[in-house]
């Protein structure tokens, strides 16, 4: 069984035991539960329900593992040339880990 959930605007697969790295969470504390209720499709046993726009009475929970963690760093390198002008900028995406417990359709 395994839900199609919308979290911080982007869709996830979730499946019981699975790991899950989203957007930042900013009131997230390790070991808090936490409920989605936003539930685009549920497959239960090849039986697929799909929502208009959310499957009513449908939520994942899952529970914070990691609060902060940093995504690898990304390398923005821009140039003109014969302008001697470089620009040389990188940046860190912070994700928050997040472990489902239990989907319930």
């Amino acid at each position: 069984m395994y839900a199609i959930v919308e979290i911080n605007g982007q869709q996830f697969k979730a499946e019981e035991g699975k790991s899950l790295f989203v957007h930042h969470i900013k009131d997230a504390e390790t070991g808090k539960t936490v409920e989605f209720d936003k539930v685009l499709l549920v497959d239960k046993d090849g039986a697929v329900t799909v929502g208009a726009p959310k499957v009513e009475g449908a939520k994942v929970v899952v529970e914070v593992v990691n609060p902060l963690v940093k995504g690898d760093k990304v390398l923005v390198f821009k140039m003109h040339r014969r302008k001697d002008e470089r620009k040389h900028i990188g940046h860190r995406t912070h994700f928050t880990e997040l472990k489902v417990k239990q989907v319930i359709a």
